[in-house]
């Protein structure tokens, strides 16, 4: 867990209040519910900040400040076709040097980009913005199918409300997954979403019924996620042939039942790697892979990591704990 929790973000003419809001509401609201340090957030500007609607933003903390933080946010630039300020970038360059975690969410990848600190790593941005970013900036590996790239100590983030992915994972990398489900309960949004997923779907939102069904549907596997889960179970439990349930869950998800299946079984293990020693074979069949080989092979795909490194990174009890029932210690 990290010691040093201080927040910077960076304030922008003509930005809109959503972009610094995203950031203001992760890590700068008191968390005391939690019983552990939270984040010091400090907001930064160049000057006097004009924000959409007519408001205007004053604060006394300038780009010194700003490349001082453990990590640094970049929610956008004023404009993607003009180079940021060389201030700006000199301040990315030094925290990026001093050791600080560097973060963009949208457009902010520009900066970054114009830093020098996205060359030869892949990064995201909006996908409206990708190509001329990949234009600007040809030695960037620009990915536009991506919520969020996260290469150890530069983050990138897709647009607008990717923003609060990018949050909830950097807590979820500061805290543990307990820590950050909690908080995407407060913002009423998803847990976790696989950074790789991707930004939008080419499907028009609907009225239809189905849809409702599917919701169920999904609610429903939730809560057996350890049981054996076909299409054909899911299908019946919706009311609906195989071939009829697949068309519709691809039209209200994006993506098919096994798929999805499989990214909410590695989700649910991530507390479990988090919060017990149990052996990796134990956790696979709590949350329904048939074996461990299958579960490291996905957990892989979608964590971009091992669950053994996982759980070195990200648990924080003592060996002599307790296990939840059901999930027995691993020998020594």
């Amino acid at each position: 867990m990290r010691t040093d929790l201080s927040v910077s973000v960076l304030a922008y003419d003509g930005m809109s209040a959503f972009e610094l809001g995203i950031v203001t509401e992760v890590f700068g609201l008191p968390r005391p519910e939690f019983d552990i340090p939270w984040y010091d957030l400090t907001v930064c500007a160049q000057g006097p900040v004009r924000v959409i609607g007519g408001a205007h933003l004053n604060t006394p903390h300038g780009l010194e400040v700003f490349s001082a933080a453990r990590t640094v946010i970049v929610p956008g630039v004023p404009d993607v076709t003009a180079d940021p300020s060389p201030e700006v970038t000199a301040a990315l360059r030094r925290a990026h040097q001093r050791g600080a975690r560097i973060v963009s969410i949208c457009s902010g990848a520009f900066a970054l980009a114009a830093a020098g600190l996205l060359d030869g790593r892949r990064a995201t941005t909006h996908w409206r913005h990708a190509d001329l970013l990949q234009r600007r900036y040809p030695q960037v590996r620009v990915d536009a199918n991506a919520l969020y790239i996260d290469v150890h100590d530069v983050i990138t983030g897709a647009g607008s409300a990717a923003g609060l992915d990018v949050c909830t994972h950097l807590v979820r990398k500061d805290h543990g997954a307990a820590i950050a489900n909690a908080v995407a309960r407060r913002l009423v949004i998803q847990p976790h979403r696989d950074g790789g997923q991707a930004q939008y779907i080419e499907t028009p939102v609907t009225a239809d019924p189905d849809d409702d069904r599917i919701a169920r549907n999904m609610a429903w596997a939730l809560e057996r996620l350890p049981e054996a889960l076909t299409v054909e179970t899911l299908a019946h439990q919706a009311h609906m042939s195989p071939r009829t349930y697949l068309r519709h869950f691809a039209k209200a998800t994006g993506t098919s039942p096994i798929r999805w299946l499989i990214t909410q079984r590695v989700q649910a293990s991530l507390p479990l790697l988090e919060t017990t020693d149990a052996p990796i074979e134990r956790v696979a069949a709590a949350v329904g892979f048939d074996t461990a080989v299958t579960y490291r092979h996905h957990f892989a795909r979608i964590m971009r990591t091992s669950p053994t490194a996982y759980r070195r990174a990200f648990s924080g009890i003592p060996q002599s704990q307790t296990n939840p029932p059901g999930l027995p210690r691993q020998g020594t």
